[in-house]
């Protein structure tokens, strides 16, 4: 796909994989919204539940209902699929659409494993796309964009201490549910399924780290996963920072706080923020006229998933690369990997680290005992 092609000119033809909450409400909204601007058209559902999908279309008034997505792909030709599915079928879904020749945007986990992640990546195409993102939606918005381009540009200083907290709570029964809580599921405990929005935004907003140290429990679940992590993490222009990541804190709150050497930039909310959730503070030397400019976040645009949505289209019709795919988009996954292995191995792990013939490769639990699923063997081979 380039920009002379026909795309350049017409609505984005989208098709939505999995038709649950998060397929009801955040995808469909922001392609809606979209739809209402002319950028986009919802031309297709996919669903394995025959009833659930018919009506996902007949509320959302969206014309074709499948419950096979490769027949969908045939007929419909869609430029883009969302995939709001298990992260099991993530994988096996992103390819089958990149190879139908459409963009992907796949809810987060990505994928499993690093390996799945390099697999959908080899079926990208290599100019133009397409390409498939990952729903990393609290990258976008206004307040980071604006944290971003200070940092970037000097104005606060170097960075120097950061902390990236998710500390959420999850109760027994939320882990009642027989597919919470296990590897193959749900792909990882909170590291992986709950903090791996917070750890994404610092990487955005800190660029590449350099190693961790890290360290996991099953304080209170009985689950294959773990319950909390906590990591020590080193970035490459030398700030450090602490990680936690929990479901076991009644008071719940996502935060980052990045102390650099001349303003301490700090955001609280919990499942998304806008302009009011940042707080910059000035160190005493600061002048008035450079504390007002910081502190002005211009026009509030909140993290959501119609603003990435919308820079997305706009890639697509550009034929570049989107944000939070490729390198960008796995950025994150990698970090999550050499956190469970320094936690299972009592190690420091490095950036770049864990590559094919590593058995974090291909499981995030790398067969470690006490951490490895207690059902089935463990699978470490090295991909093809």
């Amino acid at each position: 796909m380039s920009p002379t092609t026909p795309l350049s000119g017409r609505p984005v033809r989208a098709a939505v994989v999995g038709t649950g909450a998060i397929g009801r409400g955040s995808h469909l909204s922001a392609l809606k919204q979209l739809a209402a601007e002319g950028e986009t058209e919802v031309v297709a559902a996919v669903d394995i539940d025959a009833a659930a999908v018919e009506a996902f279309c007949a509320e959302g008034g969206v014309p074709h209902a499948y419950t096979d997505l490769e027949r969908m792909l045939a007929e419909q030709r869609p430029d883009l699929v969302t995939i709001c599915t298990p992260p099991t079928l993530h994988r096996e879904q992103s390819v089958a659409a990149l190879r139908a020749g459409a963009w992907v945007w796949c809810e987060k986990p990505p994928v499993p494993t690093l390996a799945d992640y390099d697999a959908v990546q080899a079926e990208e195409g290599a100019e133009h796309g397409p390409y498939s993102s990952i729903v990393f939606q609290h990258r976008f918005g206004s307040g980071t964009r604006h944290v971003k381009r200070l940092l970037a540009d000097g104005a606060l200083g170097r960075p120097l201490v950061a902390h990236c907290q998710t500390t959420w709570y999850r109760d027994t029964a939320y882990y009642a549910v027989p597919w919470r809580g296990r590897w193959q599921t749900e792909g990882g405990g909170p590291a992986m399924g709950h903090g791996i929005h917070q750890m994404d935004l610092l990487l955005d907003i800190l660029g590449p780290w350099s190693e961790v140290r890290a360290m996991a429990g099953r304080l209170v679940h009985d689950v294959e996963t773990e319950d909390v992590s906590t990591a020590l993490l080193r970035f490459e222009n030398g700030a450090m920072a602490t990680v936690v990541n929990s479901v076991l804190s009644p008071d719940e709150v996502s935060r980052i706080r990045i102390d650099c050497e001349r303003a301490t930039v700090e955001l609280t909310h919990l499942y998304g923020h806008s302009n009011a959730d940042w707080r910059i503070t000035p160190a005493p030397d600061a002048t008035g006229d450079e504390v007002a400019a910081w502190q002005d976040f211009g026009t509030d645009v909140p993290s959501s998933h119609l603003a990435q949505l919308r820079e997305l289209v706009a890639s697509m019709r550009a034929g570049e690369r989107p944000r939070s795919s490729g390198a960008d988009g796995r950025t994150s996954l990698e970090l999550i990997t050499s956190l469970y292995k320094s936690a299972f191995t009592d190690t420091t792990v490095r950036r770049g680290e864990i590559g094919p013939g590593d058995p974090y490769y291909t499981a995030l639990h790398g067969g470690a005992p006490g951490w490895a699923p207690r059902t089935a063997p463990v699978d470490v081979e090295v991909p093809a």
